[in-house]
């Protein structure tokens, strides 16, 4: 075994884990509508869901995995761990909460439980990042020990990371009634007020309202450079995964093609908050 080995490090780290799983998958585990996507959604469109899960929370566990990852073989393991954690936490809590049944065929508890771990498996790797504080007296000495410290990223990696954050928020939303609800009611108005809106608090968050976290423009920087290299990719990232998201979810298989558009719109506004917000506290 690695002398480098931390078990109090990775066992702390894997209880960070199973507190992200919870914090940040809950709001999934206790909505009716993806209970019934367990049941029914496509199984080729859930297995591409999984396969793709892997190299996410691959990537993601290269920058904040469970230990300080210098291999990619780390990573893999805490990939894994991620992902089990996201399993068993949330056929636990399907359990508990009554909505796995032993009546039940085992296709729909493997539906509904495969579906849930998606979200649940990245909510336990970003749990590390936001349950991983250390008090300020350790701050300077354990600053180069402390598996939770944050480095600098580069810019493909930001992107990354906004892809992270897209994909969390838009896996909550999308699979509920009210994204088609809001679509339909929606003029081309109303789509492109939503846009500009979206791109206006991608920006504020990162860059103009001086959030924790938020990235300062060097002196000199004009202030379209940040809007042109990071919020509009940005935001072009939110909406191509909030369209994933969509028609994984089978939103948008029997809309007209404007529907649909003001559909992945909607979804778009808190889809570029994630993208926002992953930048801020990854």
């Amino acid at each position: 075994m690695d002398g480098s080995f931390d078990r109090r490090k990775f066992l702390i780290g894997i209880a960070r884990g199973a507190g992200g799983a919870l914090l940040f998958a809950l709001p999934m585990l206790m909505t009716m509508e993806m209970w019934e996507l367990g049941f029914y959604m496509s199984r080729s469109r859930l297995l591409l869901l999984l396969t793709l899960n892997i190299p996410l929370l691959i990537l993601l566990a290269h920058k904040v995995g469970f230990e300080k990852t210098s291999t990619w073989r780390d990573a893999v393991r805490d990939a894994a761990i991620a992902y089990a954690l996201g399993v068993v936490s949330s056929a636990l809590i399907l359990a508990g909460m009554g909505v796995l049944r032993y009546d039940q065929s085992l296709h729909e508890i493997a539906g509904m439980v495969a579906l849930q771990a998606v979200p649940a498996s990245i909510g336990a790797m970003l749990g590390r990042s936001q349950l991983g504080g250390q008090s300020q007296d350790d701050d300077s000495e354990n600053e180069d020990q402390d598996p939770v410290q944050k480095s600098e990223s580069s810019y493909f990696s930001e992107l990354f990371l906004m892809a992270v954050g897209a994909l969390f928020l838009g896996l909550n939303v999308a699979p509920t009634e009210e994204m088609l609800l809001v679509s339909v009611k929606m003029t081309p108005w109303h789509g492109i007020f939503i846009v500009l809106a979206s791109l206006a608090v991608m920006h504020g968050f990162v860059y103009a309202l001086s959030f924790r976290g938020s990235h300062d423009l060097a002196e000199g920087t004009p202030g379209w450079h940040a809007l042109v290299r990071f919020t509009l990719p940005g935001y072009v990232i939110a909406a191509l995964i909030s369209a994933y998201c969509l028609w994984t979810f089978h939103r948008i298989d029997d809309l007209g093609v404007t529907q649909a558009l003001m559909a992945v719109v909607i979804l778009g506004f808190p889809g570029a908050v994630g993208a926002a917000a992953a930048r801020l506290i990854l």
